[in-house]
């Protein structure tokens, strides 16, 4: 299944969720490698979803705080990765507590040379088992 997204009057095809598994820890370490870095060089591109703005308007981030939460994230953050999920690859779910909050983070590559991606932020809408959580 195909949704067309909007953003900014570009079409983003966005493939339905094909499969859903847990990476292993050195394998999400090697994705936030590449992810901050890049994220640093290109910025990232967040997807206009109402659940998204909602979200943030509810809670009173900011877009700086917003950048400030993911670049926090860390491997121990770490929900899932949604294979085959957004025509940039994998998607990469991690969860943030802010103020009490779980966050709910869907983070992509994106193409080489152009920006990250965040299609999801906002609140968790279930309990997030993260399986390399520290204690």
């Amino acid at each position: 299944m195909v949704f067309l997204l909007f953003f900014r009057n570009k079409i983003i095809n966005f493939v339905a969720k094909t499969s859903s598994m847990i990476k292993s820890q050195a394998e999400v370490e090697a994705f936030l490698r590449q992810f901050m870095p890049k994220l640093d060089i290109w910025g990232i591109l967040f997807l206009d979803r109402n659940k998204n703005n909602e979200a943030l308007r509810e809670m009173g981030i900011t877009p700086n705080m917003r950048m400030e939460i993911i670049r926090s994230i860390e491997v121990y953050d770490y929900i899932e990765t949604l294979e085959k999920t957004f025509n940039y690859g994998d998607m990469w779910v991690f969860g943030k507590d802010y103020d009490g909050t779980d966050l709910y983070i869907k983070l992509a590559l994106g193409d080489p040379s152009q920006k990250t991606i965040c299609i999801s932020f906002h609140k968790a809408e279930h309990p997030m088992v993260k399986p390399y959580k520290k204690e």
